[in-house]
């Protein structure tokens, strides 16, 4: 049994995979940002109020932490057009949760990380993440995601000396909120690949950039 941390945990890939690590029967804690969800260990967190880190540490339940899943994101500027759209609140509500909101995350659980035995940071970053890939649009997400990249990468090489392993992953284009109904596979479908991934995350492979499925993602 691991103990398992997911941020954002209410709907979406990281609500699937808070019942993907229930049903395993491992110790999950889930953060929600409105009203707490019913059954389960949950913790109130915005990730954009820096303050709100303060007490995270102290209340998680578990003496050391297995698996921390950076998952709370935002995606504020789909369909905004160059001409008229990417306001510069969106700019810095977006970095607040995408970027700063890991980092701070990271931060905020690493005394609870360094007491685990084989402990592993997941970040949620994107396929929007990758300037080999640049089509153009959604600016502000696609360079929150790619911040976010850095920022794990950074972290695993930082973090290595701990024993901390890192991972960057693309969750694919999931039918979700988010990604529409027309998106590429289902939730169940990422969910299952993400988990496998975070099991084979060690040491020898941390800072890896996957999709959701195993395969190396382009930088």
């Amino acid at each position: 049994m691991s103990n398992v941390l997911i941020t954002g945990a209410t709907r979406g890939i990281g609500r699937a995979l808070y019942d993907g690590y229930v049903d395993r029967g491992d110790a999950v804690t889930g953060t929600y940002r409105g009203s707490r969800p019913d059954g389960g260990s949950w913790h109130q967190l915005d990730v954009e109020d820096a303050q709100a880190f303060d007490g995270l540490c102290t209340a998680y339940p578990e003496d050391a932490l297995d698996l921390l899943v950076c998952n709370a994101g935002v995606y504020l500027d789909k369909g905004d057009r160059l001409g008229d759209g990417y306001p510069a609140s969106a700019w810095a509500q977006t970095f607040a949760v995408n970027v700063t909101g890991v980092f701070l995350t990271v931060q905020s659980m690493l005394p609870k990380l360094q007491a685990s035995q084989a402990p592993k940071i997941a970040i949620i970053s994107s396929q929007m993440a990758s300037s080999e890939l640049a089509p153009g649009g959604s600016y502000i997400y696609r360079a929150s995601k790619a911040a976010a990249l850095n920022l794990g990468r950074n972290l695993a090489s930082d973090l290595s000396g701990l024993g901390i392993a890192v991972g960057i992953y693309h969750p694919g284009w999931v039918q979700t909120d988010m990604g529409g109904g027309a998106a590429a596979i289902t939730v169940t479908q990422s969910r299952d690949g993400l988990m496998a991934r975070f099991d084979a995350l060690s040491p020898a492979s941390t800072g890896e950039f996957l999709t959701y499925d195993g395969t190396p993602h382009p930088y």
